[in-house]
């Protein structure tokens, strides 16, 4: 038989082995549920084994956290039972109130301290290097048949309790909104315009970012079929809406690809068979409806038509995802700078002219623009900026040597503005 004494020197030994498990097993918990996705793929770049069993157990955490769990209840259970036992064996005859003391106040610091908070935060601060240290380990509990049993028990109880529908955060446009300023500091200008765009993205109508009637290029389904080949070599589009009669009579789109094998014709072709039906929609469409329906029906562009009936404008795929991703150009747009000189001196540009360009064209010093100026692109964004306003017609502002006067405006935005150079 073992002597008391050596009983004694054994148990501690063992509580502080349990006190190291359980710290491990704590860290584990952290590591693994604190990969960033960036950190995931690094470690299924490695291809090794150890990393396949990290991406083996992150693809099941249900059975993950069971098993950490569980063996952590195991481990603190066998400290506190341990631990009891000699402070009973070291403290026979003393209070009950010390003891009760020692045993729940002393022991639960002891491992909320060793076997909890400092594994954990360790952890969280070197997940990649504890998850290796720990995926085989746990792997090896997950498959230990007792463990194995209680573990696949708990996760099917709890999908039974928990029903078969997935759990859904409801939350509304206003709290995106608001976490999205929030998360302004710690991201990128153009990432946040992103995220700016895809909260508001289900609150956009088609009418907000349709473009208007007057600007399609469309054909008269009486034109000729020369006059339609001369048409399309002008415009540079790929579908065209056809009209009969007005404009406001969309009565197909005429698909460029579709009239490739009959370029040869002559005017006797019977162009018209090759009209696809339209898709109309209404003006007050949400775009995010819309660009599901574009996915399903396989389109990309769309009629938009007034309370009456009239077409009032088209939407595009690409002008859907210009509302988050910004504007898209490729080879073939045209970025044409509007703007007329009236003598050497003065000029006129469009509000949506860019700096840039303004720079380029009235010669001025773009550093003190640029020392002035906030988050705008855009001549007539520069002026509402320093004016701290939308200025009305004939309303200016002066920068450095040039009058900047406001030609025409609306509610919303500043059209058109007369720069006056070497102003004094």
């Amino acid at each position: 038989m073992v002597r008391p004494e050596g009983g004694v020197v054994i148990f501690m030994f063992i509580v502080l082995v349990l006190l190291l498990l359980s710290a491990l097993i704590s860290s584990a918990e952290s590591a693994f549920f604190s990969l960033s996705p960036q950190e995931t793929n690094q470690i299924k770049q490695e291809n090794s084994s150890t990393s396949k069993l990290i991406i083996d157990l992150l693809n099941m955490p249900n059975e993950l956290l069971a098993t950490i769990l569980i063996t952590n209840n195991f481990l603190n259970v066998g400290i506190v039972i341990l631990s009891s036992f000699i402070i009973n064996y070291f403290f026979p005859f003393a209070d009950n109130y010390f003891k009760f003391f020692l045993e729940v106040i002393g022991i639960t610091l002891l491992i909320l301290l060793w076997g909890e908070v400092i594994p954990k935060i360790f952890a969280v601060k070197n997940p990649t290097k504890v998850s290796k240290i720990m995926a085989r380990p746990l792997y090896y509990l997950y498959k230990f048949p007792v463990v194995y049993w209680i573990v696949n028990a708990l996760v099917k109880s709890s999908k039974l309790f928990s029903g078969s529908k997935k759990a859904t955060v409801n939350l509304s446009s206003s709290d995106l909104e608001k976490a999205v300023a929030i998360t302004k500091e710690e991201t990128e200008d153009e990432e946040h315009k992103i995220l700016e765009g895809i909260v508001k993205f289900g609150k956009t109508e088609a009418s907000q970012i349709m473009k208007p009637r007057v600007e399609v290029a469309a054909v008269d389904l009486e034109m000729k079929f020369s006059e339609i080949k001369q048409f399309v070599l002008d415009c540079g589009f790929s579908r065209i809406p056809v009209y009969k009669e007005t404009a406001d009579q969309v009565v197909g789109i005429l698909y460029i690809k579709d009239l490739l094998p009959y370029l040869n014709q002559d005017d006797k072709f019977n162009w018209k068979s090759t009209l696809r039906k339209p898709f109309f929609i209404p003006e007050n469409k949400k775009i995010n409806d819309l660009l599901q329906e574009f996915k399903n029906l396989k389109m990309h562009l769309s009629i938009v038509v007034d309370e009456y009936g009239g077409a009032s404008g088209i939407v595009t795929l690409e002008d859907i995802l210009e509302e988050i991703v910004g504007d898209i150009t490729d080879e073939f747009d045209e970025e044409d700078l509007v703007y007329s000189k009236v003598d050497e001196h003065t000029f006129i540009f469009e509000g949506r002219t860019s700096l840039m360009d303004f720079y380029k064209v009235a010669k001025a010093d773009n550093e003190k623009f640029e020392e002035l100026k906030g988050e705008a692109e855009t001549l007539g964004g520069f002026v509402i900026e320093q004016a701290g306003r939308i200025l009305k017609n004939n309303e200016f502002v002066i920068i450095d040597k040039y009058k900047i006067i406001v030609e025409s405006s609306d509610k919303r935005r500043i059209k058109t503005l007369k720069v006056i150079a070497n102003h004094e």
